[in-house]
């Protein structure tokens, strides 16, 4: 099947499910619940997709078999992300920014943890490049590893089999049986959006700060009176 790709033609879910398969699938999933380096892949839309394909007899994997794996992989790649997180400790805050590396994710997913607690585990799936960034963050901020497993374990069933479930669902319904292409495309779509929203957010309040910033710094500094007073 040939979609539209939106963006590189390797990060096309149908593309990658097509090239590598399942275990590619897990691979991906892995890296993006917890490496550094995952934090763009198209989780969500590779996971309906999955779901979407298995259903139409697409991709030759029973469904079953294919969210528990999918379920396991999440697990394990906020696990790695955890433990990544309370090794290295403090010194990822202090880390430059690179190519793959932006401090402001690091920082975005530190404020999620901070506001949801434990809960930003399960919350974090469902929210691109934050889910990558939450586990390593609790594993700086020294998080309990009881509380840590057993709000990694709910999220990574609710998402993995979850965002698998809702594709294999939509799949059986006549129409996106028959507009599949225009359903993908959609779905990477969706899946950017908070994306979007995140960075329309940061760049209005970069504008913000810049705006009050050049209100106050045009002003002079207020003249010392008295008799120690410039004459």
């Amino acid at each position: 099947m040939t979609t539209l790709a939106l963006g590189p033609s390797w990060l096309d879910p149908d593309y990658l499910l097509n090239q590598f398969g399942l275990w590619g699938l897990l691979l991906i999933v892995f890296a993006e619940s917890g490496l550094l380096i995952g934090f763009f892949l198209p989780g969500d839309s590779l996971l309906f997709t999955t779901g979407l394909l298995i259903t139409t007899n697409k991709l030759d994997t029973p469904l079953w078999l294919a969210c528990v794996l999918i379920c396991l992989a999440a697990i394990l790649g906020d696990q790695a992300g955890y433990l990544f997180g309370k090794k290295v400790g403090p010194s990822l805050f202090n880390r430059p920014d690179s190519k793959l590396f932006k401090q402001e994710n690091v920082v975005k997913a530190h404020e999620f943890f901070e506001k949801y607690g434990p809960k930003s585990l399960v919350l974090a799936r469902f929210v691109p490049i934050v889910r990558t960034f939450t586990p390593i963050i609790a594993g700086v901020s020294g998080m309990r590893y009881r509380s840590f497993l057993t709000f990694n374990i709910i999220g990574g069933i609710m998402w993995g089999a979850g965002v698998t479930l809702l594709g294999a669902w939509l799949g059986n319904i006549e129409f996106v049986h028959k507009n599949i292409e225009a359903i993908l495309i959609l779905i990477v779509l969706i899946s950017v959006v908070p994306i979007a929203i995140e960075f329309l957010r940061a760049r209005s309040k970069s504008k913000k700060a810049a705006a009050a910033e050049g209100a106050t710094g045009g002003t002079p500094p207020a003249q010392p009176r008295g008799r120690h007073a410039k004459r």
